[in-house]
């Protein structure tokens, strides 16, 4: 990538209620919220000096100093709750105080109604791209995937990084503050490594970081085009699919365990299907991710014409096994 990202965009807290990036939702104690995860009328300090559209007070590097927010209303849970002060530190969550019926002094103030930070649990980012091309006329499943094969086909690290801020940005903006990215565009053209064989990766990444959200980067396995004539047999991934493709599980935890998270990033793994990775080679995903407590992810299948009446009888047998 030649693209230098600064730090994350977001301002401070929204109430989020995370720990982290997360497949989810959002359920820990986690604050990191951003200015769209709440439906507030106004924000403005304690001593109400609005100074126009939702601002909220920014949280110094670091995250290391507590900040108070007073909210006119919240949603706890279970209920609205009035006049509730949510006090965070570093980051997180360090109090909740319901009746305090004015604003404490040096609080921001949020008016309106505040929610939880949501978490988009499955997100395909370059999808994004499809908007407007394919929901015009009739077509099935395969002329939507023969579309989507030609967008993953055009992009690259830059591009990547690009379409992802904007879709990241527009989740913040709904009131997303954390997402599962499943992500299996690894490779360039013809599946060939970039230098960095995780560019892509880390497009998201950066992306994810510049739009001011949180990112569970699901590094997703996907070895194979679907089954072959017999449950056991895989066929080779097609012209489209090689960008994706590490040939190997042993490949894919290889480049995969290359990968960093940081105080914005999880990184976690993905299965995408039972037919693009073959049963013997399923095992090696789990391990990966129980062998570093990461998340395990599975994209179980596109469709019932992907899975075979053979194949989802072998499956069951096997489980019954």
């Amino acid at each position: 990538m030649t693209k230098k990202p600064t730090t994350g965009s977001t301002t401070g807290p929204t109430m989020g209620s995370t720990t982290g990036p997360t497949t989810g939702s959002e359920t820990g104690s986690t604050a990191r919220p951003a200015t769209g995860s709440a439906r507030q009328s106004s924000t403005e300090s304690a001593t109400e000096s609005a100074t126009g559209p939702m601002e909220l007070a920014a949280e110094p590097a670091g995250r290391s100093a507590a900040v108070t927010y007073w909210l006119s209303h919240a949603w706890l849970g279970t209920h609205v709750e009035p006049d509730v002060v949510l006090e965070v530190s570093a980051g997180r969550i360090a109090g909740v105080r319901t009746g305090v019926e004015a604003p404490p002094r040096g609080a921001t103030v949020l008016r309106g109604l505040t929610l939880p930070g949501l978490a988009n649990a499955h997100s395909h980012a370059f999808h994004r791209a499809l908007r407007s091309t394919v929901q015009v006329g009739s077509g099935t499943f395969w002329t939507w995937r023969e579309t989507m094969y030609q967008i993953a086909s055009r992009l690259t690290p830059d591009t990547y990084y690009d379409l992802a801020r904007a879709v990241y940005a527009e989740m913040a903006l709904a009131g997303i503050t954390a997402v599962g990215e499943f992500h299996y565009l690894h490779h360039g053209p013809g599946g060939v490594p970039y230098d960095n064989p995780n560019a892509m990766g880390e497009a998201l990444i950066a992306a994810a970081r510049e739009a001011g959200i949180r990112i569970t980067l699901l590094d997703t396995a996907y070895l194979a085009a679907g089954f072959g004539r017999r449950p056991s047999q895989y066929q080779q991934p097609d012209r489209h699919q090689l960008r994706f493709s590490d040939t190997t599980a042993d490949a894919w935890a290889e480049r995969a365990g290359l990968l960093k998270g940081d105080e914005n990033t999880l990184i976690g793994a993905a299965v995408h299907s039972v037919r693009a990775v073959p049963a013997d080679q399923l095992a090696t995903v789990a391990q990966w991710a129980e062998q570093r407590h990461a998340p395990l992810h599975v994209h179980l299948s596109e469709q019932t014409a992907v899975m075979p009446a053979s194949a989802i009888s072998a499956y069951t047998a096997r489980a019954r096994s």
